[in-house]
């Protein structure tokens, strides 16, 4: 051998091309089966296989075996987050479904197509907000008065719009060009247009207000958002209760009484919610069992104003305008593993898209106990998931996220809170996270390419079968709807924690309610403006929906809500 050895680095050293042209091939073949492994994959259903989704009349049920046909496809795709499964923190996925590769699909064009794409797209989305005018404003009494933020360099309307929205606002206003303003009411004069005449510094096409004059804009969306007054969150108009010194426990009298006087009372106090009662007195409390905050009276019962503020409205004697301040309420900010290995394992089962870390971001804080996960997600973690990094059978958590479906893996857990959501809702909220993380969006580029197509194609089915599994084989099931679980929060959630048979009192409970929101929220004013499903995609998810709702009444369970229906 050593002989043999001797003689090839001989015959090297004088023919040296020959070397060097052999290790050149050597790479080129080994680069070349590198990249035809970067291109191998099956798709979900193949071109020439029929798509019994997609072939089915309108309002026609499919059969649960063609359902499962279209799942089984489904998971053999590399995008499927089942075709490699996480067992903890030390198993890393190899999967590139979120790669920032994947954001780049679509954008065709080079710089100056992107940048015109940009343009057009943010022309559309000021289309969301009304321009109302131009008004005057006084730096020491505001038009606008809640948030306000500046930037001297970047600043433009959108991003103005899309931060008053995001806060619950009504109106968005701009000024000297780098101003942002955000309000309920407008608390000025008009102004003539040619006065609000400065560029934003961040686009010159737009105007951004002037000096001290304002361009204001209501904002469309901004309905759904909560509503504020500065940093507090207006919550409503509620009846006096009944023992007023125990429901709140902190009074003050004012001569003067402005919202601005009792906000920054209560939060002195360190007291969130507040209430200014006939223009005269300030109260100050936490929500309890003698003031729930559930039974929200018609607001013109509190139609009084305030005595020194003429926009707002103070209440009366018999009812109460509240407000929630910022202030931290930490009856149920405490959180902590399990003390002992539960001897049960208690699945938070939803497809993906459905709400699941909002429905842990509440169990966390209604039982005090942390949440696992079947996955692991870093950036949960970062967010205060401390139960991310256990393995998902430690038996140190109140329950497992998880977004598995089939006979096996049902069968691993005891029990199961089973959230499902509609359908149309879950599937864009579940394509935005792929390409634009928890709180992000997907570019336009992927909702009118063709990854948006190929995502229902391959994701509608699995809604119907995670459900119908999990019906099918789990051993005790709870079923929970997204939209039943944020129109009354309180009561879903009383049932979710008696599953997981945990004795919580109710004044936790009530601040859970003032907590609901967590970090995992999208904005509301990045919408699209057009209904990305065509008539073949609501025939066949209208099918699945269909399937749905008779599985749940044959158990005798509430079917799917009505605004499912009709698309």
């Amino acid at each position: 051998m050593a002989k043999l050895w001797v003689k090839f680095q001989r015959y090297f050293r004088r023919k040296p091309v020959r070397f060097f042209t052999l290790v050149a091939l050597y790479l080129t073949a080994g680069s070349l089966v590198f990249l035809h492994t970067g291109f191998v994959g099956q798709p979900a259903v193949a071109e020439n296989e029929p798509n019994p989704a997609a072939s089915a009349p309108e309002g026609a049920e499919l059969p649960y075996q063609d359902l499962l046909h279209l799942e089984r496809g489904f998971r053999e795709t590399p995008e499927s987050p089942n075709a490699i499964r996480r067992y903890g923190p030390w198993l890393k996925s190899t999967s590139s479904k979120d790669s920032p590769e994947r954001s780049r699909l679509g954008d065709y064009g080079g710089t100056w197509s992107r940048a015109l794409k940009g343009r057009v797209l943010r022309e559309k989305e000021e289309e969301r907000a009304k321009y109302v005018g131009c008004y005057l404003d006084n730096p020491s009494r505001r038009a606008l008065r809640g948030l306000s933020f500046f930037d001297y360099k970047k600043m433009t309307v959108f991003r103005c719009q899309d931060s008053c929205a995001e806060r619950g606002y009504l109106y968005a206003g701009l000024e000297f060009g780098a101003e942002c303003f955000c309000g309920h009411k407008i608390q000025g004069a008009n102004a003539s247009q040619a006065e609000c005449n400065m560029e934003c510094k961040g686009e010159k096409i737009n105007i951004c207000g002037g000096v001290n004059r304002l361009s204001i804009y209501r904002l469309e969306l901004a309905q759904e958002s909560a509503r504020r007054y500065g940093s507090a969150i207006f919550r409503g108009c509620f009846h006096r209760p009944d023992n007023l010194s125990l429901a709140l426990p902190v009074t003050a009298m004012m001569l003067n009484m402005s919202v601005d006087k009792c906000v920054d009372l209560c939060t002195e106090k360190v007291i969130p919610p507040w209430q200014p009662w006939g223009g005269k007195a300030c109260h100050c409390g936490f929500p309890n069992t003698r003031f729930r905050l559930h039974d929200q009276e018609d607001e013109q019962l509190c139609a009084q104003k305030c005595g020194g503020e003429e926009y707002e409205s103070c209440g009366t004697t018999n009812y109460f305008i509240v407000y929630q301040t910022q202030v931290q309420d930490n009856r149920c900010m405490d959180r902590r593993f399990l003390p002992g290995q539960s001897k049960e394992l208690i699945a938070l089962a939803s497809f993906p898209g459905a709400g699941n870390t909002w429905a842990r971001h509440l169990i966390e804080l209604a039982t005090g106990f942390y949440t696992g996960s079947y996955y692991f997600d870093g950036s949960l973690y970062n967010k205060g998931f401390r139960g991310e990094r256990d393995h998902w059978r430690s038996g140190r958590t109140i329950c497992i996220k998880t977004h598995e479906s089939g006979q096996k893996e049902i069968e691993a857990f005891d029990a199961a809170i089973l959230l499902i959501r509609n359908p149309y809702k879950a599937l864009m909220a579940e394509f935005n996270r792929k390409y634009g993380g928890h709180i992000g969006f997907a570019s336009q580029a992927h909702w009118k390419g063709k990854e948006w197509p190929e995502f229902v194609k391959n994701y509608a089915p699995w809604w119907a079968t995670h459900t119908l599994d999990w019906l099918k084989y789990g051993k005790k099931v709870l079923v929970v709807h997204f939209e039943d679980l944020k129109q009354d929060l309180f009561t879903q959630l009383e049932r979710m924690v008696s599953l997981l048979d945990v004795d919580v009192l109710e004044d936790r409970l009530l601040c859970v309610e003032g907590q609901k929101d967590g970090n995992f929220k999208r904005s509301g004013l990045r919408k699209l403006e057009y209904d990305p499903y065509t008539p073949e995609m609501q025939n066949t998810i209208n099918s699945y929906i269909k399937m749905v709702d008779r599985a749940l009444k044959l158990r005798n369970l509430t079917g799917v809500p009505d605004d499912y229906y009709p698309r």
